[in-house]
């Protein structure tokens, strides 16, 4: 039960925001055991990100929650695979771009606790 939410300071359309969604839909199962299945994306535009004290270029901040773990090199070829979504859709050089993984070892869903 991942959920990836995106922060981006460039205004998008909704072709971009589909393309980054579904960008992101096949990216997660570069994560063992996840998939789109059960995948929450938010992708919010617009945002006022100050990267090393500016905002004259597009930047975006990424947030990975997984349930359970994933291995490093699990994680580093999915933020390879989120820094070359947001580059070919929203214009965001990797260089500009954080992305942040938070693991839990409890995460609700349907009414019930795993």
């Amino acid at each position: 039960m991942p959920f990836i939410c995106t922060k981006i300071s460039e205004p998008l359309n909704e072709t971009q925001i589909e393309a980054i969604k579904n960008d992101l839909g096949k990216a997660i199962s570069l994560l063992p055991g996840k998939s789109e299945a059960y995948l929450m994306v938010e992708v919010e535009d617009q945002c006022h990100l100050y990267f090393k004290g500016d905002c004259d270029a597009p930047t975006a901040m990424c947030e990975v929650s997984v349930f359970g773990k994933a291995p490093r090199d699990a994680c580093e070829a999915l933020t390879g695979a989120i820094c070359e979504s947001l580059q070919n859709n929203a214009g965001v050089s990797p260089s500009r771009c954080y992305v942040k993984f938070q693991f839990a070892d409890t995460w609700g869903y349907d009414g019930y606790l795993f």
